[in-house]
């Protein structure tokens, strides 16, 4: 007997019928749950809102960073939940998604995005890379502090590291730092921190 495979459906049906416990997103019309986060990823997690928040807040910076918000795709019915989100408030105004259901989908409003690699490495450097480049977002950083990430991304031998695409003339061009580089950040400029102490986070 043949299943039938689940009815897909678009980014607006899935904010208005999504469950209100637990976490999910939308990949190309089909509603993924999300699994719980192991320790180490949410001590990294932690420590990068952290100090990040006290970045924004040393500057005076109209940004937040939302507990459970979601980015829209550009490219199909998608709809992600990162794992660190910074946006620029004053620019939710023409968010047309933000105000009923946390939902944000142009480059303008997000300074800065932060994904954490779990097992699920592939979605993190091949799928929401092309998304968050053609939504615009100014600034993207893939956190692999186990160096799960293939060769073609890390080189040989894998090691963990820090990736963060800029992006320029609307295409992401990334630089990698390791061990005791310090981040060089565009959202960012004056934030003084390393790779290691990043890592060091779920010590």
């Amino acid at each position: 007997m043949t299943q039938a495979p689940a009815k897909l459906i678009t980014v607006r049906e899935f904010l208005k019928t999504k469950p209100e416990t637990g976490r999910y997103e939308l990949y190309n019309g089909a509603i993924v749950q999300m699994s719980q986060p192991i320790g180490e990823h949410e001590e990294v997690t932690g420590f990068l809102t952290v100090e990040i928040s006290a970045e924004i807040k040393r500057l005076q910076l109209p940004y937040s960073i939302p507990k459970t918000a979601l980015v829209r795709s550009a490219l199909g019915e998608s709809a992600y939940s990162p794992d660190l989100l910074v946006l620029n408030k004053p620019a939710l105004k023409s968010e047309e998604l933000w105000a009923k259901y946390s939902t944000v989908q142009l480059g303008a409003s997000i300074p800065l995005i932060v994904e954490v690699v779990s097992t699920n490495w592939r979605d993190d450097y091949h799928r929401k890379v092309g998304e968050y480049e053609e939504i615009g977002i100014p600034e993207y950083w893939i956190v692999d502090y186990l160096g799960l990430g293939g060769t073609k991304f890390l080189g040989k031998p894998k090691q963990p590291t820090i990736s963060v695409y800029n992006l320029v003339e609307d295409e992401y061009q990334v630089s990698l730092f390791r061990g005791n580089e310090r981040i060089i950040s565009a959202a960012f400029p004056e934030l003084n921190l390393t790779v290691q102490q990043i890592f060091d986070a779920e010590n």
